[in-house]
């Protein structure tokens, strides 16, 4: 059985380990916010007004676990998820009409505004992938998909097919007064109480916030009129993002990691005993020092393939992972 959902020699390793993920959180949450119906979803059924900081947590879980979780631990958690998604519904009020969080179109949407997110941010932050490790981003996504009760095929899996949906559902988004807001809430967010410790340094979040707003696209941003354009604002946002992320790159994974919840920190533990048990090697040492751990994947020649993997190195659907391993900066 494989150690981790996904390899660490796979792009999606790649991706959401590296640091411009907050970045990318908070754009996937502003994205989603466009879909006025899903939108309405989130403003009448969730704590985000109250917590919006909790939920980009919980979001970061999520991602952490579906990408370096066990198994068995990815199972459960999106077994909890479907069910907590199955008891909650909601009206919108254009419409009258009463719908279910779990709506085969909001969790496409939702699903699609994350990735979507999550990949422009990491290579405009200056993680280097090939036209190739693109597509095998989204067609390695799309069996996260599936914990929230899609199927693989539910979801654009290339970059082709991607562009083809979202000009699909381009018409149908929109800035609604809550979406609005809720972008005023991620800008400025409050503080949980578990990072209570931590509220002294709260303005250093906004350069976080406006970075996420200045990389949506400007469809988007002008819609919104939150913050101002400026000229040449799409350059200057990527020069600051690789700046943000750089400076990331260079904390201590120690200090780094108190910014989670217990429980994302004891998935990464776990996964790094079972990765080190299935006989990866990490790479860099001085681990009180290292920004990121990384590994060496075992000789292909010297380990059994796991359960459901080809004999010749490749993954569960016979695609090779990257063999490029993310870097620390």
């Amino acid at each position: 059985m494989r150690p981790t959902v996904a390899a660490p020699e796979s792009v999606t390793w790649a991706v959401h380990l590296d640091r411009a993920m907050w970045v990318a959180g908070v754009r996937a949450l502003m994205l989603q916010a466009l879909h006025p119906v899903a939108m309405q979803g989130v403003w009448q059924r969730s704590d985000f007004r109250s917590d919006p900081t909790g939920r980009l947590l919980r979001t970061a879980h999520f991602v952490a676990v579906t990408t370096y979780g066990s198994l068995e631990e990815a199972d459960r958690l999106g077994a909890h998820i479907r069910r907590v998604h199955r008891a909650l519904s909601f009206t919108d009020p254009a419409t009258g009409r009463r719908h279910r969080v779990d709506e085969h179109d909001l969790l496409v949407w939702v699903h699609c505004a994350e990735v979507t997110s999550y990949l422009e941010t990491a290579v405009r932050a200056g993680v280097p992938l090939t036209p190739a490790e693109l597509d095998r981003y989204f067609d390695e996504q799309s069996v996260t998909a599936t914990y929230v009760g899609l199927s693989r095929d539910d979801v654009p899996r290339s970059v082709a097919d991607m562009r083809r949906y979202l000009a699909r559902v381009r018409p149908a988004l929109r800035v609604t007064p809550e979406a609005r807001q809720a972008v005023r809430f991620l800008l400025w967010p409050t503080v949980p109480e578990h990072l209570s410790a931590l509220a002294p340094l709260r303005p250093l979040w906004f350069p976080v916030g406006a970075l996420s707003y200045a990389t949506l696209p400007a469809w988007a941003r002008r819609e919104y009129g939150v913050l101002p354009e400026v000229p040449g604002q799409e350059a200057a946002a990527t020069a600051a993002l690789r700046t943000l992320r750089a400076g990331l790159n260079r904390v201590p994974e120690r200090y780094y990691n108190l910014i989670f919840d217990e429980a994302t920190v004891r998935s990464a533990e776990e996964s790094r005993e079972r990765l080190l048990a299935a006989g990866y090697r990490v790479e860099n040492g001085f681990r009180a020092l290292r920004s990121l751990t990384r590994f060496r994947a075992p000789d292909p020649a010297a380990v059994p393939a796991p359960d459901g993997a080809a004999s010749d190195g490749s993954g569960p659907d016979g695609v090779v992972p990257s063999p490029r391993v993310p870097a620390d900066s």
